[in-house]
């Protein structure tokens, strides 16, 4: 089992950025991407992006194209979420998952962490 802990999420007007950051603990599967997902209130969790965690292969969602980024340092076994140009859709909470698959075109994700608070005011 993995435990992950986010952090960064707050409050920020559109337009602005922040960082995630996710920390990985406990039993990890290189072979297996790292991902972030995010639920607004009433919605469905959705995937936003993943990177392979022994290669360097990446993979967004349509909606965050061009506006985040995400990378890991596997030294500190951490994924990162940059994410510009914010949009008060982006309005979230964002959870870190590891063991991240591509099921045809679903992406699921294994472990999960508690998740951290992104709102973006207009």
């Amino acid at each position: 089992q993995v435990q992950l802990v986010e952090s960064g999420g707050g409050l920020v007007q559109a337009g602005g950025s922040l960082r995630l950051s996710c920390a990985a603990s406990g039993r990890t599967f290189s072979s297996y991407a790292m991902g972030w997902f995010r639920q607004a209130p009433g919605k469905e969790r959705e995937f936003v992006a993943a990177i392979s965690w022994s290669g360097g292969s990446t993979y967004y969602a349509d909606s965050v194209k061009g506006r985040f980024t995400i990378s890991r340092d596997n030294a500190k076994n951490t994924v990162y979420l940059q994410m510009n140009s914010l949009k008060p859709e982006d309005t979230a909470v964002y959870y870190c998952a590891a063991n991240v698959l591509l099921y045809g075109s679903s992406w699921q994700g294994g472990s999960w962490g508690q998740g951290t608070q992104v709102t973006v005011s207009s």
